[in-house]
C-alpha cells in the first residue's frame, strides 16, 4: 500500500500543473469584467448616496 502512494502524489501533482497551465476561456475574462464593473458602479453609488445625507 505504502508503494501506491509515491505514484498518487505524483498524479495529482501532475493533474494539478495541467489545470493551472490551462487558459481562462474568454467568456470568463469577460464575465470577469461585466462583474468588476458592477461593483465598482455599486460602489460609486454608495459614495453618491452617502455624500448626499
Amino acid at each position: 500500500m505504502a508503494d501506491s502512494q509515491p505514484g498518487i502524489a505524483t498524479q495529482l501533482r501532475q493533474l494539478y500543473q495541467s489545470v493551472q497551465d490551462e487558459a481562462i476561456p474568454d467568456r470568463f475574462l469577460s464575465l470577469l469584467e461585466k462583474l468588476d464593473r458592477a461593483e465598482q458602479q455599486a460602489d460609486e453609488s454608495l459614495r453618491i448616496k452617502d455624500s448626499a445625507q
